[in-house]
């Protein structure tokens, strides 16, 4: 807010606005009775200690086959593989991920 420690709704709006988001006004009321009289750089830290210990990124999905289903599995993979370089073919030598 450039230095001002305590902004209005109409200051905020104006900075929303300025990169084409529009506010409504009672979210703005109410994010302004949140933090009055916090600290925002003290409101920043504890934010980002916050997402810190979100977890991100992909995990792993493990799921389960039925008996004989792994060898299925496998089999649909090789076949998934032999279709991928097949298809690789037709971009006449052009591929970026070959």
């Amino acid at each position: 807010m450039g230095g001002n420690a305590s902004p209005s709704a109409a200051d905020l709006k104006a900075i929303l606005s300025s990169v084409g988001i529009e506010a409504e006004d009672e979210k703005v009321n109410f994010l302004l009775t949140e933090v009055k009289g916090k600290d925002l750089t003290e409101l920043i830290a504890s934010g980002r200690e916050k997402l810190a210990s979100v977890p991100s990124g992909g995990g792993v999905v493990a799921y389960a086959t039925p008996a004989g289903g792994a060898a299925a599995a496998a089999e649909s993979k090789k076949e998934e593989k032999v279709e991928e370089k097949e298809e690789s073919d037709d971009d006449m030598g052009f591929s970026l991920f070959v």
